[in-house]
């Protein structure tokens, strides 16, 4: 039996809403069966490689809803979780009762171990600090922006090495893990480690680079990071330097994409008056309420610095 899981890529929730359902389909569902892992990642478009529904059971969680009959299984917590409305009647028309969907729960990891105790019968206390982890996480539950930039906890030390790590087949190692061993446990381990330490390096680069790139204007904070190499970063660290600011807006260039990047700050002064999924969603992209993101071609640069510009300017506040 081999179940073929697809997961939210270097994403701290993804990579534990995998390790959790990876645990809760082998204790619950089909004990012994062979998980396999593929990330998928947003690009413009948001295409799914339908050639990795090659299992003969399939999986989704933490990412959008694939109109697949190949799909056995899906969870998502995202606002903007349907690709098109044929997505999304697809979704309301199965009565598999293997698809679910809450755009009210903070994390993808919390909701998949809520469905898997509250209809299946499964509960696995090993999990719960996972579980708590990818809740602060993803629904941004820190104490400050310190506490995410500084990255003292395991749990932030794991994020960064999922949210920069290259090669799948170590982010499968992690999920593995993540199924029986502590936080504590794999960051000390020496496979973990010795990936940290350059790591933190470019953590600490970021940092510098978005500090001195970063203008705040009219509780906007923007920045570009076309051509610094620097393709993912601590969304946080914005607001450790403008503490006064309620949104960040950034544009970033990889291989695969173009993506313009939208937070809010959970300490603003200023509270968040936009749902920002809304407005991401309009450029193609998508997200939650209070954090989004835009993905088009890798060669449209200065058309993601025209979307960045016009939510900034959408973002901001008279004076």
């Amino acid at each position: 039996m081999k179940l073929k899981l697809l997961y939210h890529g270097n994403c701290f929730d993804g990579v534990s809403s995998a390790a959790i359902f990876t645990k809760f389909y082998n204790t619950a569902i089909h004990p012994g069966a062979e998980v396999e892992y593929a990330p998928t990642m947003h690009r413009a478009g948001n295409a799914f490689d339908r050639e990795q529904l090659d299992g003969d059971e399939n999986a989704i969680v933490d990412f959008k809803y694939c109109a697949d009959d190949r799909l056995t299984w899906w969870f998502d917590h995202h606002v903007s979780a349907f690709l098109s409305e044929e997505d999304e009647a697809h979704f309301r028309a199965d009565t598999s009762g293997k698809k679910f969907l809450d755009t009210n729960s903070a994390s993808c990891a919390e909701f998949i171990a809520r469905v898997g105790k509250e209809q299946f019968n499964f509960e696995d206390p090993f999990l719960a600090e996972l579980i708590e982890w990818a809740h602060i996480i993803d629904g941004a539950f820190y104490d400050s922006a310190a506490q995410c930039v500084e990255l003292r906890s395991s749990a932030l030390k794991l994020m960064q090495v999922i949210e920069g790590e290259k090669d799948p087949a170590f982010v499968a190692q992690i999920i593995r893990w993540l199924t029986h061993r502590t936080l504590d446990e794999i960051v000390e381990s020496q496979e973990i480690s010795g990936r940290l330490e350059p790591i933190l390096e470019q953590h600490k680069h970021s940092t510098e680079t978005i500090r001195d790139r970063s203008i705040y204007e009219r509780g906007v904070v923007r920045f570009d990071l076309a051509g610094t190499g620097i393709e993912g970063y601590n969304k946080f660290i914005p607001y450790y330097f403008f503490p006064e600011t309620t949104y960040n807006v950034s544009v970033s260039q990889s291989s695969f994409r173009t993506k313009i990047s939208v937070g809010s700050n959970p300490w603003a002064p200023r509270p968040r008056i936009h749902n920002i999924a809304e407005i991401c969603e309009r450029y193609g992209g998508g997200g939650h309420a209070v954090v989004g993101a835009v993905s088009l071609a890798p060669d449209e640069l200065e058309k993601g610095r025209a979307i960045a510009a016009e939510i900034v300017e959408e973002l901001s506040f008279e004076d």
